[in-house]
């Protein structure tokens, strides 16, 4: 197994902690990773991606070209990475300011509506959880429980109490995620 794994936004989403919980998760579970940001000069508003690859096998490179999952969390990363998909791929977004929807026919798109619920139940700070629940619904390449003790080991002891949130958060990302092709 092998996933290489594109999540894009904006600054202050919560995209490289989703990558950072992610490739944690994937070293708990005892699997090879990288995790390589790369983000604009602000640090809230400004465009942020990190590239995640989880494997069985060592890595050879961390820098990719095309992707087997691209997360777009707003329209400029549908716009650069939505071609970027390998065929078969797998694109997941969330649909609060896209002026488009995805096009392409070859890849499976999944649109999460992440930001409307995080507003919904009033924990936004909870979105970048929901989009990775929603991920592993699709792929589960990590179980939810090293997703958990990654979070748990990553997250200072005095904000420990916030566990159960985001685990909530991931099941609602599971339960909301739609198959749009």
């Amino acid at each position: 197994m092998k996933r290489e794994i594109i999540i894009a936004g904006f600054g202050g989403q919560g995209v490289l902690s989703m990558g950072k919980i992610l490739a944690y998760a994937g070293l708990l579970d005892g699997k090879e990773v990288t995790w390589m940001p790369a983000y604009g000069p602000e640090q809230r508003g400004g465009t942020a991606n990190v590239t995640v690859i989880v494997s069985d096998k060592k890595i050879s490179s961390p820098i990719l070209k095309l992707f087997d999952i691209a997360v777009a969390l707003n329209q400029p990363s549908i716009d650069k990475f939505e071609e970027r998909v390998k065929p078969g791929g797998i694109l997941i977004y969330d649909s609060k300011g896209m002026t488009r929807q995805p096009k392409r026919k070859d890849i499976s798109i999944y649109r999460v509506d992440a930001t409307e619920k995080a507003n919904e139940i009033g924990a936004q700070k909870t979105f970048n959880m929901i989009v990775l629940g929603g991920l592993l619904k699709i792929d589960p390449l990590i179980e939810i429980d090293k997703v958990m003790l990654s979070l748990k080991k990553s997250l200072p002891e005095r904000h420990h109490h916030l566990l159960p949130a985001n685990e909530e958060a991931m099941k609602i990302g599971s339960e909301i995620i739609v198959k749009e092709n």
